[in-house]
């Protein structure tokens, strides 16, 4: 056995797919005498077929889940296996709906396993403007336009061990779900934790399967929380997480690797919670279902703006209104001005535009780099305006 191959025996990538093949291939064409020049463009085909910028999805099939939450099964167009994925990853979906080009983010709830369509779960947001469309106008067969897979909320085999505990809320249950059908089909000896919590027993998602896979799967573990109305028969607990209860069902808890996702009070509660219990944020990953709700009730919120108020975007030789409450990236949408955007929560920083001038609000999740603070690029998706802005796209 040669030098190289007991390297490759004993190195931590091998749990990276398709390490060892690389290597062996590396190691046959170096004894074969090749210059590569039969490879020249291989690379940039991979990375195109494993990363593309844009996907042509068709609806192949649409099932009810509650009654506030659909999961749509979206195919290739020219009907390939789509690229793989992380479980815990999204796509971000582009719609065009009444004269305004705009788009969502949605984590795919299928297996990373399946690859011959993306299921998204999709639940009804209150006041919203593109989940009502989904759940109610979109037929099997329309054809959209997103993003690859994409998104740092994902397990990571090489850094978060194998002892994990999925924090969800809501329709946070989705990249759960992923990754609990990507654990057990592994033939690792994963320990997976979900603590779900709800408002309604008759809205929550995938539960009925969540509870059968619990029966069977002894590596498999499932908390039901219902914080505003249960049944007589419910067997979970009822109100919100505390930290009374959270040390009854994580013992210890800071040697485990946390994924939390859910709206923003839930996250941040979690958050607290974990850190109360002693887990380092390196152990907690955290994300988030888009903008806060309702950012005038974050401690940083100015005190003198309301959220109804209304104040001027200049952009260029164009000037148009705009609500405090409501982030910079929807107004510039609504009035035909498009940026490169993602997961319209604070992290990818792909609808960074540049203030010249006013002040925004900028909530936590909005994960602006120091270069960024230093030279006035800020985060559309989440900047909140809060007094007359110009600004540069």
């Amino acid at each position: 056995m040669s030098g190289n191959h007991l390297e490759v025996e004993s190195n931590v990538f091998n749990s990276v797919v398709g390490f060892r093949e690389a290597v062996t291939k590396k190691e046959e064409m170096e004894s074969n005498g090749t210059n590569f020049q039969e490879q020249k463009g291989n690379v940039r085909r991979a990375i195109d077929s494993l990363h593309p910028k844009r996907l042509r999805l068709r609806i192949k099939n649409i099932r009810t889940d509650t009654t506030s939450t659909k999961t749509l099964e979206m195919v290739s167009v020219d009907g390939r296996n789509l690229p793989p994925f992380q479980a815990g990853q999204y796509i971000n979906l582009f719609v065009s709906l009444s004269g305004i080009s705009t788009a969502r983010p949605y984590s795919i709830s299928s297996s990373p396993t399946n690859l011959h369509s993306y299921e998204l779960t999709i639940k009804r947001a209150e006041g919203g403007f593109v989940s009502p469309y989904l759940l109610d106008d979109v037929e099997i067969g329309q054809e959209f336009e997103s993003t690859g897979p994409m998104g740092s909320f994902h397990h990571n085999p090489l850094f978060h061990g194998q002892d994990l505990v999925f924090l969800a809320g809501g329709s946070g249950i989705a990249p759960a779900m992923s990754m609990l059908k990507a654990i057990l089909s592994s033939s690792e000896l994963f320990r997976f934790h979900i603590i779900y919590s709800n408002s309604f027993e008759d809205d929550v998602i995938f539960i009925e399967e969540l509870r059968k896979l619990a029966a069977i799967h002894k590596n498999f573990f499932l908390t039901e929380f219902l914080s505003r109305e249960s049944g007589p028969n419910f067997k979970g607990y009822r109100g919100r997480l505390t930290l009374s209860v959270l040390q009854e069902l994580i013992p210890e808890a800071a040697s485990k690797m946390y994924y939390v996702c859910g709206p923003t009070p839930f996250n941040e509660n979690c958050s607290a919670l974990l850190s109360d219990l002693g887990v380092k944020s390196g152990r907690i990953l955290i994300e988030s279902n888009g903008p806060p709700k309702m950012p005038e009730r974050m401690p940083a919120w100015p005190k003198t703006v309301r959220p109804e108020d209304v104040v001027t975007i200049k952009l260029g030789n164009n000037a148009f209104p705009a609500l405090a409450g409501e982030p910079l990236l929807n107004s510039l949408e609504r009035n035909g001005f498009f940026t490169e955007n993602a997961c319209r929560s604070g992290e990818c920083s792909l609808c960074r535009v540049k203030l010249k001038s006013g002040e925004v609000f900028s909530p936590p999740e909005a994960k602006i780099r120091k270069s960024d603070r230093k030279f006035g690029w800020i985060h559309s998706c989440v900047a909140f305006p809060t007094t007359d802005l110009e600004i540069q796209l």
